[in-house]
């Protein structure tokens, strides 16, 4: 176990998270309980983590704890927060093997006492836990949880990680090993979703869920009874049989999905449950130190910590936003057009903003149908249970919609979602300058037009803003705020305002064609498809990029996005840049076929080509290797970034990445784009320099 002195050594700017024991009387015990509480010393703005030091601390503390001769130990944590983790921030200061393998045994080490324990151990999670907290609760042989906890995960997989404290061993053996799937890699590569308290209830990581109001007497109650042997907590049923086989084949089939053999924290993951299947902690848990110990001395794990902090503290201060106290109220939102994309903003909009909205169109029968998709997303959320039914009559009776864009009279911000098309958007936004206040924000959600043109002929444009979202609406968490030419300070600075209300992370883009992420993925796409034209098979072409474990294939992504919207901005970025960009003729005759997809699938989920595509798509002789592809797409890309990077299209390369990352679902454990061209040696092969991106420049790529 790491000593104090070389915890302070290794790790002297951890924030550290003490832990305290206290004694406690409880009614109907003849003896205390010692309740040890964890508390980094901040408001619940700053989590507690886990660094060297604090595990020193809570070690100091379970010494104390047993020396007092308790009936029980309890662990639980400050106002809202159990614990959330190990210090990350510390990481990427270990550079000795032997400090990485202490770090990692030391966890494993002070955590087990818990489980192996004289006296029952309870874990009392009053609020939020992930990582190393949760496996710390999971140490215990109790567990308490309240009703109000905001988060519970694993999310070491969805970071190129594991949950490398005892994680991978305790939670199989405890729910089973098909739901401990579902939380350590399915949940985490899934957008590192998280469980309500309610779930992790129903799937036994705790043993009860209790109210927030009076939660640590409850518990304590509650751990009475147990004490008393009144209550005898119920544990699953463990097949450890073919039902272990079955929940491994899926863990394999989930991680070579998502990842495509990319993630090496996730390949460990798989392994590690498997050898949970034992249930045997000694040989588990020097498994997870020896992995947990290389782990931390790779690179990959600098990577992910670089993704992390993208989103979790640049993503939170976007490069080159006006200063707030520009930005304007926004009492009502007035959105023109009510199909889906319209509808599903309007939904967004008051869900966030809670304010009236209300949508036009060119016939009524549009207009109802965008305000029913609304009422009715909104009938299902109440169906969930997530909104209270007068919630949802409020939300409901705030959105409306109109023929006349008069309604507009009084909105505050008004965005367009009509075709794209750079004439339509600038009648569009003169008829509505008529109608809307001196003060009122115009907002585009444009994939890839101009915002300066569309501004042009307006008596305003200093009022007009890009405001970029990505479909699905409700999921994808990036919005690029474009400011054009003459757009002002209070427009971005209300638009910033806006979309923190959102729940979006901004990110300020200049008025470049498609901007940051339409730009790249165009670029991108159209490679592969020159490829495809050139004589490259279908099936080689979409596998190409595998080794990089992008959440979906080019060919499957252009179905997702469409291919006449994929047709409509390669022709617009051509237009842009003949150079660079090209306008596959194949495609061109795809879109005029009416198809939306290269591949179709049978009843058993086997994969093949349409042959009407392959019949009108016309090929070249001079086909491309997997790696060939490859190396021409990221070297195209490669390319881009740097030329977007040099018109100032962004304000870093950080921005790119974080776009990539928010807006592409490019996976955390590759680092950003700009790392990973630079460790592929593509930056310096194409630009002759790398992007350099902070401390993760040297990660092997893979």
């Amino acid at each position: 176990m790491i000593t104090a002195e070389q915890a302070k050594a290794a790790f002297p700017d951890e924030v550290v998270t003490r832990a305290v024991t206290r004694l406690v009387t409880v009614p109907g015990l003849d003896g205390q309980v010692a309740l040890i509480t964890l508390d980094n010393g901040h408001d619940h703005t700053r989590p507690s983590t886990f660094g060297p030091q604090s595990l020193v601390s809570l070690n100091a503390a379970v010494d104390e704890a047993v020396a007092a001769g308790p009936v029980a130990i309890a662990v639980t944590g400050k106002p809202f927060v159990f614990a959330v983790g190990a210090d990350l921030s510390g990481v990427e200061q270990v550079s000795d093997p032997e400090l990485a393998r202490q770090i990692a045994q030391t966890g494993h080490d002070v955590f087990r006492r818990f489980t192996e324990s004289a006296v029952p151990t309870f874990a009392f999670v009053n609020g939020a836990v992930m990582g190393g907290g949760l496996e710390l609760a999971l140490s215990c042989h109790y567990r308490t949880l309240s009703e109000n906890a905001a988060a519970i995960a694993l999310p070491e997989v969805f970071l190129g990680l594991f949950p490398g404290w005892g994680g991978t061993q305790l939670l199989p053996n405890l729910i089973g090993p098909d739901a401990a799937v579902t939380v350590i890699i399915e949940n985490a590569l899934n957008q590192n979703k998280m469980l309500k308290p309610a779930q992790a209830g129903e799937l036994g990581i705790v043993d009860e869920v209790f109210g927030s109001a009076d939660y640590l007497e409850q518990s304590l109650l509650w751990l009475a009874k147990v004490v008393r042997g009144e209550i005898t907590p119920q544990r699953a049923e463990i097949d450890r049989g073919a039902g272990w086989d079955a929940a491994i084949a899926r863990a394999k089939s989930i991680v070579d999905g998502k990842t495509k053999g990319a993630s090496p924290g996730a390949a460990k993951a798989v392994e590690l449950l498997e050898l949970a299947r034992a249930n045997d902690l000694d040989r588990g848990y020097a498994a997870e130190t020896d992995a947990l110990a290389q782990l931390l001395m790779d690179d990959t794990l600098r990577a992910g910590l670089y993704s992390f902090n993208l989103v979790n503290k640049r993503a939170k201060r976007p490069a080159g936003a006006p200063d707030r106290s520009l930005a304007r109220p926004v009492n009502k939102v007035g959105i023109v057009g009510a199909g889906l994309m319209a509808s599903q903003l309007a939904l967004l909009f008051v869900r966030r903003l809670k304010v009236p909205v209300v949508l036009t169109d060119i016939d009524q029968a549009r207009i109802d149908k965008g305000v029913s998709y609304v009422h009715g997303e909104i009938d299902k959320l109440l169906g969930k249970g997530r909104l209270s039914a007068d919630e949802a009559n409020r939300l409901k009776a705030l959105v409306s919609g109109s023929l006349d864009k008069a309604a507009f009279a009084d909105a505050d911000f008004v965005i367009e979602a009509v075709f794209e098309e750079l004439s339509v958007k600038q009648q569009v936004f003169a008829e509505v300058e008529q109608h809307v206040g001196e003060h009122a924000i115009l907002a585009t959600n444009t994939s890839s037009l101009s915002i300066t043109e569309m501004a042009s002929k307006l008596a305003h444009p200093e009022r007009v803003v890009g405001f970029h979202f990505f479909n699905p609406v409700a999921v994808l968490p990036l919005l690029e705020i474009v400011r054009g030419e003459r757009t002002d300070d209070a427009a971005l600075a209300t638009a910033f305002a806006v979309g923190k209300q959102l729940k979006k992370s901004s990110v300020l883009v200049s008025d470049a064609p498609a901007f940051v992420v339409n730009r790249l993925l165009t670029r991108f796409l159209g490679e592969v498809l020159a490829a495809v034209d050139e004589g490259t098979p279908f099936e080689v072409a979409d596998k190409a990029l595998d080794p990089l474990g992008l959440p979906m294939s080019p060919l499957t992504l252009l179905q997702l996005v469409g291919p006449a919207v994929a047709l409509h901005v390669a022709e617009t970025m051509h237009q842009a840049f003949p150079d660079r960009f090209g306008v596959s003729e194949n495609l061109t005759r795809f879109v005029q076929a009416g198809k939306t997809a290269v591949w179709q699938w049978d009843e058993k989920g086997n994969q093949t080509i349409d042959p009407e595509v392959a019949a009108l798509w016309q090929q070249g002789d001079s086909p491309s290797t997997a790696e060939q592809l490859r190396e021409r797409a990221l070297a195209a890309l490669a390319q881009e970034v740097r030329i977007m990077l040099d018109e100032g299209v962004v304000a870093q390369a950080q921005d790119i990445d974080l776009c990539l990352i928010l807006g592409a679902g490019w996976p955390f454990w590759l680092g950003g784009i700009t790392p990973y061209l630079d460790r592929c040696g593509v930056s310096e092969r194409v630009n002759g320099k790398a992007f350099l991106a902070p401390g993760v420049a040297s990660v092997p790529a893979a």
